[in-house]
C-alpha cells in the first residue's frame, strides 16, 4: 500500500451537496439535449445536400440530353449546308457556262444580249431582246 493518504474532493458543505448535484445532473441533461439537436441539424444539413446532390444530377442529365439533340441538329445543318454549297458551286459553274454559251451566241449573231453579272445581280435571267432559238447540237462540242 502506498504511504499517502487518499484524499477525496469534498465540497466545504460536506460529502454530498444536492444542489450541486442536481446542477450537474441538469447541465449534463441539457448537454446531452444540445448534442442530439446538433446531431438532427447535422442530418437534416447532409438530407439536404443529399436532396440537392439529385437534383443538380438530374438538370445535368437534362442539360447533357439538350446538348446532344442540338449537336445532332448542327450536324444535320452542317450536312445540309454542305450539299447547298456542292450545290451552288455546281450552279455557279452552269451560270457561267451559259453566259459564255450567250457570250458566243451574242458574237455570232450580233445580238445584243443583256448578260447580268451573276455575282450582283443572282435574282436575274439574262434577257435578250429577242428569244433564241437553239437546238441540242449548239450545246455541244
Amino acid at each position: 500500500m502506498s504511504s499517502f493518504p487518499i484524499r477525496r474532493a469534498s465540497s466545504p458543505e460536506g460529502d454530498s451537496n444536492p444542489a450541486i448535484d442536481d446542477r450537474k445532473r441538469k447541465r449534463m441533461i441539457s448537454n446531452r439535449e444540445s448534442a442530439r439537436r446538433s446531431r438532427q441539424r447535422k442530418q437534416q444539413h447532409l438530407d439536404e445536400l443529399i436532396q440537392q446532390e439529385s437534383q443538380l444530377k438530374d438538370q445535368n442529365n437534362q442539360f447533357t440530353a439538350q446538348i446532344n439533340l442540338v449537336t445532332q441538329r448542327y450536324l444535320q445543318v452542317e450536312s445540309e449546308n454542305a450539299i447547298l454549297r456542292a450545290q451552288m458551286s455546281e450552279l455557279t459553274a452552269r451560270l457561267n457556262s451559259m453566259n459564255s454559251v450567250l457570250q458566243i451566241v451574242e458574237e455570232v449573231s450580233g445580238m445584243v444580249m443583256d448578260i447580268p453579272d451573276p455575282l450582283l445581280e443572282p435574282w436575274q435571267l439574262p434577257c435578250t431582246a429577242q428569244p433564241i432559238m437553239a437546238n441540242a447540237d449548239i450545246f455541244q462540242l
